[in-house]
């Protein structure tokens, strides 16, 4: 990679050495630096101080256990390594960890809280691989579920080496799921969520991501027999795009999501209204259009508008509605790398034809990102949920580096001025993408600032890597850009490199933590002489 001084990062060739035998960067093994002494660098020990600067959390809170719970039994850990951490936003508010951006105000008055509120009870159906996005997420970040509301999470497949082998997942049993639901007596709403295409997009096997395409589309098909057969009110939408855009303009795959609007159908087999929807609009406005469809006034907090442009009838308590979310499906006309367009949909291509639809924007600003950013499964899913605009961590964050309160924030300057009083290192982790929903290197960047001002002597970088959004072997790059940068100020080293799928599960793929957790504290792994 041209990208790379070959002469000057170890860690760097180490990665490519990885990659030319086959490993890629989202599983990459653990990489660890060696000194003279023929002992792993910059380890995680008891008593040192720990910033882990990711941001959105939820795949990081079993890394986190694992440092910080005293109690920790999912598997073996060091005696007495228990560290001093501090987390770059709140990742769950049982952990003992001190929070450098904790959550601002409570959200309220969510497309839920509204539901059953007003009476009516709630499923929320998603395999376990996307169960947080339609309860934590779509709740505004709220981790209690509402009276009413119920959680029915369908477990993904296990065993699986990754995705692209089983791209069926379990979509069948999600929409068995979702018709036992539309049967039961007196639930009158369901929210689901088909995890394929964005899952199965993350991957470069262009035959599975169709396959999980038509998957869904097939799975589609049976729930609109449902609700056509039962006269239930259907609404169609998307969190984000990813592989209607799945090649760069350069013939490499993209593996990430995009900047593309989302679509918006409303099938009304209820037959007693006839309804009909603005051609345009964003996320947000998911929220308030379906409670106008179910003559529930939308709260103040719903800053956007309904969709819906002619409504004539009003709901009976008879009928039911079904908020059906397709993860990962974006729209664009152009055909050349469009893998939707690619694959045979022939029913979401009767409900886009036959139903009033909209194109909702689902990334950059329209959903509290920063402009021209692409959309991701967090923000989708609280914006669908919240009916309103919400600056994601990533903003309140880079706004404040731009400010400067970043360099004065409270637990920053305790991890680092406690570091230097007890003669303890700092270490800092988290992923290394410019794109990531789930950080920046920007924010790495000023922490190595930040703890040169405050005249760290010794400063450890242990980096998560992971193709998402970013072109073929893009984590060597961006290790050796760390690299560079720790050398220009002169503060910090980079000693751990791993692919994020060790560190960063949420399915409690314990062994995957442990191997992780082995890395950063016992340092096992690749050895390279630094």
């Amino acid at each position: 990679m041209s990208e790379i001084n070959m002469t000057k990062s170890n860690m760097a060739k180490a990665i490519l050495k990885a990659y030319r035998l086959g490993q890629e960067d989202e599983a990459l093994e653990p990489i660890v630096a060696f000194g003279p002494s023929q002992k792993p660098e910059g380890r995680m020990a008891g008593g040192d101080y720990v910033i882990f600067y990711d941001i959105r959390g939820e795949r990081e809170i079993q890394i986190t256990r694992s440092l910080t719970e005293e109690n920790f039994s999912e598997f073996p850990v060091k005696k007495d390594s228990l560290l001093n951490f501090v987390t770059m936003i709140e990742y769950s508010s049982d952990l003992p960890v001190k929070v450098a951006f904790p959550p601002e105000d409570t959200v309220k008055n969510t497309l839920t809280e509204v539901l059953t509120r007003s009476g009516w009870r709630v499923d929320k159906i998603s395999e376990s691989e996307k169960a947080i996005h339609v309860s934590y997420f779509m709740n505004g970040k709220n981790e209690n579920l509402f009276p009413g509301e119920e959680k029915i999470i369908v477990p993904s497949p296990e065993s699986v080496a990754s995705f692209a082998d089983k791209p069926e997942m379990s979509a069948s049993k999600v929409a068995d799921a979702v018709i036992s639901s539309l049967d039961k007596p007196g639930k009158r709403v369901t929210i689901a969520n088909f995890a394929n295409v964005d899952v199965v997009g993350h991957t470069e096997n262009r035959e599975a991501v169709i396959k999980a395409v038509e998957t869904v589309d097939k799975q589609l098909g049976r729930i609109m027999a449902c609700c056509r057969e039962r006269g239930i009110t259907l609404v169609v939408t998307a969190d984000h795009g990813t592989v209607e855009e799945w090649l760069y303009p350069d013939g490499q795959i993209n593996t990430g999501h995009t900047g593309n609007p989302v679509p918006l159908v409303l099938a009304d087999f209820s037959q007693k209204r006839s309804s009909s929807l603005s051609q345009e609009g964003e996320l947000a406005q998911v929220a308030p259009t379906v409670l106008d469809l179910m003559e529930i006034e939308a709260p103040a907090e719903m800053e956007g508008p309904s969709l819906l442009t002619n409504h004539s009838r009003k709901f009976q308590k008879r009928e039911k509605l079904l908020l059906l979310i397709l993860d990962g499906w974006g729209l664009r006309r152009e055909k050349t790398g469009n893998l939707i367009a690619a694959a045979a949909t022939p029913n979401f291509d009767v409900l886009w034809k036959s139903y009033p639809g909209s194109e909702l924007k689902a990334s950059g600003e329209a959903v509290g990102m920063p402009p021209h950013t692409v959309g991701n499964s967090e923000s989708g899913h609280l914006h669908l949920g919240t009916g309103r605009r919400i600056l994601l961590d990533r903003v309140r964050i880079d706004r404040a580096i731009e400010d400067g309160t970043f360099f004065e924030n409270e637990a920053f300057v305790w991890a680092m001025d406690e570091a230097q009083k007890n003669r303890k290192p700092l270490h800092l982790m988290g992923i290394v993408s410019h794109y990531s929903s789930h950080g920046t290197i920007d924010h790495l960047f000023a922490l190595l600032r930040m703890a040169r001002d405050r005249g760290l002597p010794e400063v450890y970088v242990h980096s998560l890597i992971g193709r998402r959004g970013e072109k073929p072997e893009s984590g060597a790059a961006y290790v050796e850009k760390v690299e560079e940068t720790c050398r220009t100020l002169k503060t910090g080293r980079v000693v751990t490199v791993m692919g994020r799928y060790w560190a960063l599960d949420r399915e409690e793929n314990w062994d995957r933590v442990e191997k992780a957790y082995q890395a950063l504290v016992q340092g096992e792994g690749t050895q390279i002489p630094i």
